[in-house]
């Protein structure tokens, strides 16, 4: 099974590439499954209903978030759709789920969206996502072997140590939030896929898919700044995991990067 995992989509123009170039994307690389990150979606913070929509339209099969889950407030209104989930960790009670469960090609497919701790802004009140996931897996231990973790995490560290930690029960983890793509894919000693962010789907020349230019006055001025998402040409960031449908182990990691 191959599953595409996209980078955080940060915009209008981001969203509209992944509508436009998506099916083909699926065709020409035979990919069976599609998880995005979506929390930048809404220009720049939060997702709505009718972005939700397009994005599913498109073919994204499962939706993950963040520490911006709850930019847009309209997410109220579907956060209990079965193809969006938010951090499993935050605080008990809050709507939403922070997994959820697909089949695909006779396959079981669970789907967890986490969120770190260090140095995270917006998950001051994150409970730790190392026990959270051990109660997620323990309760389909003996049911699924196909297990996808977006962890939406700051740290490298805390992302390589949740993967380690993790290795062997999961088919893969991947990294969110940060924006940038990093060069370190690997298949960890006991086959569990990881690297440690999968990049953004937004505006390239820009800070983090914001306008540099307006961003630059934080630096200058040393005074906050409200973000704008930049209007540069898009590119679009993830990977694509091979999984042994009959094991859950990770067999390849291909890094995703194209210009538009």
């Amino acid at each position: 099974m191959k599953v595409l995992a996209i980078g955080d989509i940060v915009g209008e123009k981001a969203v509209e590439i992944v509508e436009r170039n998506l099916k083909n994307i699926k065709e020409n690389k035979q990919i069976d499954f599609v998880i995005a990150n979506g929390e930048n979606a809404k220009n720049g913070n939060g997702l709505d209903k009718k972005v939700f929509n397009r994005l599913i339209e498109a073919g994204v099969d499962v939706i993950t978030m963040g520490n911006h889950t709850w930019g847009d407030e309209e997410i109220y209104e579907f956060i209990e759709d079965d193809r969006i989930i938010r951090p499993a960790n935050i605080t008990k009670g809050i709507p939403g789920k922070g997994y959820t469960i697909k089949e695909k090609n006779g396959c079981k497919i669970l789907v967890i969206n986490l969120i770190g701790r260090r140095n995270m802004e917006g998950a001051y009140f994150a409970n730790n996502p190392f026990t959270e996931a051990d109660e997620i897996l323990e309760r389909y231990k003996d049911e699924i072997n196909i297990i996808f973790v977006d962890f939406h995490a700051q740290h490298t560290g805390e992302k390589f140590m949740l993967t380690y930690y993790l290795d062997g029960r999961v088919s893969c983890v991947y990294g969110t939030h940060t924006h940038v793509q990093t060069a370190d894919e690997t298949i960890m000693p006991k086959g569990t896929g990881f690297i440690t962010d999968i990049g953004m789907t937004g505006p390239v020349h820009s800070d983090l898919g914001n306008d540099p230019q307006n961003s630059i006055k934080r630096y200058l001025e040393d005074k906050p700044v409200k973000d704008i998402v930049s209007n540069n040409p898009i590119m679009l960031n993830g990977a694509i995991f091979d999984i042994d449908e009959n094991t859950g182990k990770a067999t390849n990691i291909e890094r995703v990067h194209i210009n538009y």
